[in-house]
C-alpha cells in the first residue's frame, strides 16, 4: 500500500522530501508535481479511488483566497464520500476514511499555515534562522527597485525575497530542498514542527 503526496510543483516536492530527510521521517512513496493548483485540484478524487493508497496528502498555496481554495477541495472530498469541516484546522488536516469503505485517510496542508493567505515561500521565510539580518537586507534591496522596473507581480515577492537572501550564502542559489538539508534553512522553527507533525499523523498512524 502507497503513501503518496500531492503538491503543485517541484519546489513543493523538495522541500518536503527534504524536511522528512532532516527529521528522521519515512519518505512517502511517491511526492507527485501536478504544475499548479487546477491540476492538482482535478486529481484528488482520482487518486482517491486508486485501491493501492492507504494515505493521501494535499498540498496547495492559499494564494490570495485560503477560503475558496479549501472550499474547493472540501468539496472534492465531500464528494469522494468524506466529512470535511466547514472550516480548515490549523495544524492540518488529516481525515479518516469513511467507516466501511476501502478509501485512504486523505490530509491536507494549505501553505504557508492553514489561516494565512499566501504561498510556499511564505512558509520557507519562516524556516529563515531568527535575527538574520542579511535576510532583512534582501527585503530591503528588492523594495528600492523602481515600480517600472518590477519584472514579478506582487504575489510573488516572498519568491524575490528568499530566492535573493539563497543568493547570498557561502553557497549561492541552493534551491529551497537543498537549503534545508544543508542547514541554511531552519527546519526546527515552530512552524515546520506544525507540518512535521501533521506529516506524522497522516503517513505513521496504523
Amino acid at each position: 500500500m502507497k503513501y503518496i503526496l500531492l503538491v503543485e510543483g517541484p519546489d513543493d516536492k523538495h522541500v518536503f522530501h527534504n524536511l522528512c530527510v532532516r527529521h528522521g521521517l519515512p519518505q512517502p512513496d511517491e511526492i507527485i508535481p501536478h504544475g499548479g493548483y487546477t491540476a492538482l485540484l482535478d486529481a484528488i478524487q482520482t487518486r482517491i479511488k486508486e485501491s493501492d493508497v492507504s494515505a493521501l496528502g494535499v498540498v496547495i498555496d492559499a494564494d490570495t483566497d485560503l477560503s475558496s481554495r479549501w472550499a474547493a477541495v472540501r468539496d472534492r472530498l465531500l464528494k469522494g464520500g468524506y466529512e470535511a469541516p466547514r472550516d480548515m484546522e490549523k495544524s492540518g488536516l488529516v481525515l479518516l476514511p469513511p467507516p466501511g469503505s476501502l478509501l485512504p485517510r486523505v490530509g491536507v496542508w494549505i501553505m504557508p499555515d492553514n489561516s494565512l493567505p499566501g504561498i510556499l515561500e511564505d512558509f520557507i521565510r519562516d524556516l529563515v534562522p531568527a535575527g538574520d539580518q542579511l535576510y532583512e537586507y534582501a527585503e530591503n534591496c528588492v523594495a528600492t527597485i523602481a515600480p517600472a522596473q518590477k519584472r514579478f507581480r506582487a504575489l510573488d515577492l516572498p519568491k524575490v525575497h528568499i530566492h535573493t537572501w539563497l543568493a547570498w550564502q557561502d553557497e549561492p542559489g541552493k534551491p529551497l530542498g537543498q537549503a534545508i538539508t544543508r542547514g541554511i534553512l531552519d527546519a526546527n522553527t515552530e512552524k515546520a514542527l506544525v507540518v512535521v507533525a501533521w506529516l506524522k499523523r497522516l503517513f505513521l498512524q496504523s
